[in-house]
């Protein structure tokens, strides 16, 4: 059971979200410092020298703290801000990353890029499960050759390798 755990622990997931959560702890102390050494006592010069941490309501024997809250509302824009600025930033190196592998394969010696030759791909043709009667414009099975709905007679439909084999030859 001991060596499971081990193995567990040692899984690169598990690693990086523990170094997630120290850096994360020590950026929130960070965050709170900024708040309320220099944002929250910039805003109260700003409104008169009120100072936030005294802003309390005191109902018969209890106090709210609302100043306080204040202060973490605060706090918690800022952490949700940045955060949101090192995802953006962590998206868009994914996608550099992503339209590099794309389209380069390696750097040689001489700090050139390769290419990646693109295979063409094979495009197969799928038929539709249905098809629309041209009489009573019903849903009908496409290889139907009558309308189960208005008994008409279905026109004969080419496949439809024949239809694109077909129009390749009128483009040319």
């Amino acid at each position: 059971m001991l060596k499971e755990f081990k193995e567990f622990a040692m899984k690169g997931n598990v690693m990086d979200l523990a170094i997630g959560v120290v850096i994360g702890a020590a950026f929130q102390k960070i965050v709170t410092s900024l708040v309320e050494d220099v944002i929250m006592p910039f805003i109260s010069i700003l409104t008169g020298k009120i100072d936030f941490s005294d802003m309390v309501l005191t109902v018969g024997n209890a106090s709210i703290k609302y100043g306080n809250f204040i202060t973490t509302i605060v706090n918690f824009l800022i952490i949700s801000f940045s955060i949101f600025l090192v995802v953006k930033y962590i998206n868009k190196l994914n996608k550099l990353k992503d339209l590099n592998d794309k389209f380069v394969s390696s750097i040689d010696k001489s700090g050139k890029f390769n290419k990646h030759k693109h295979s063409e791909e094979s495009t197969t043709i799928v038929e539709p499960d249905t098809k629309v009667c041209p009489y009573c414009l019903s849903e009908i099975k496409y290889k139907a050759t009558r309308c189960p709905h208005c008994t008409s007679e279905q026109p004969e439909i080419e496949s439809l390798e024949t239809q694109e084999h077909d129009s390749i030859k009128t483009e040319q």
